[in-house]
């Protein structure tokens, strides 16, 4: 059995994978961004198996660095990651948002705060060989812009988050040839369209799918060998916006994160 770390685990898909994982046996580490929610939430996991709550607000790289740390030593073992955490369209019409540490926030959220945390524990990913990290994507991508990564001309909630699922992807891709050899798979999937959760409901949008649909595909990338550097909607092999995989594209997204994490 496997420890696995799921972000964004107190509501919607994070909530219903954790419940999926602790009742097939799973050590199950659930992240949240509020302390009681996210104790309850590994309260009510512990009456079906072993959890702990692990509390951090994304929007902080200071704060997913901590995480990263306490994850690392109270649990050396862990060898699955799930990237599930994600702030969505926002409503509609909203204006643009900040993170605390001023980067556009759907940016910092679903795309800087999956890179920070994967790289921070990457070395006990790697010391637990066989490992997984399953990043949780979006059909919506977007290829970021380079010229402006923070989206401060014309900014749209919608192209905004498109945008962070494409550098995840795109990140994805390029880390599983990084990690090749190493023993520690990486996969992005789209889980499902419009799933009944709170962000697609700020969104003002009639959900299309539950979230019992989207975890089957999480589920399975978190607990089975199917291969790395891959993309995924929901259980079915796919490809990702054909951008994702150019190596330029690849190499421009690294140096614009290196300068937007160095800043």
């Amino acid at each position: 059995m496997s420890t696995i770390l799921i972000t964004g685990a107190t509501s919607g898909l994070g909530r219903y994978v954790a419940f999926e994982l602790v009742r097939l046996g799973h050590v199950v580490l659930v992240h949240g961004r509020d302390a009681g929610r996210t104790e309850r939430l590994a309260g009510e996991l512990r009456a079906e198996g072993d959890a702990e709550a692990f509390v951090a607000d994304l929007a902080s790289l200071a704060q997913v660095r901590e995480l990263a740390g306490h994850v690392a030593d109270a649990h050396p073992e862990l060898d699955v990651l799930v990237n599930n955490a994600g702030v969505g369209f926002g409503t509609p019409g909203a204006g643009r948002e900040l993170s605390a540490d001023g980067h556009e926030l759907r940016l910092a959220v679903n795309y800087l705060a999956p890179v920070v945390l994967t790289g921070a524990l990457l070395p006990v990913l790697r010391a637990n060989a066989p490992a997984r990290i399953v990043n949780v994507g979006s059909a919506g991508q977007e290829p970021l812009v380079a010229e402006d990564p923070e989206f401060t001309r014309g900014y749209d909630g919608v192209s905004a988050y498109c945008r962070s699922k494409f550098a995840l992807a795109a990140h994805t891709f390029a880390l599983a040839g990084e990690l090749d050899g190493t023993g520690v798979s990486v996969n992005v999937l789209h889980p499902a369209t419009y799933m009944d959760t709170a962000m697609v409901r700020e969104a003002d949008v009639t959900p299309w799918n539950t979230v019992a649909d989207g975890a089957a595909g999480v589920l399975a990338l978190a607990t089975r060998d199917l291969g790395s550097g891959r993309y995924y909607d929901g259980t079915s092999p796919a490809r990702a916006h054909e951008a994702a995989y150019d190596p330029r594209v690849g190499r421009r997204l690294a140096a614009v994160t290196e300068q937007l994490l160095g800043a």
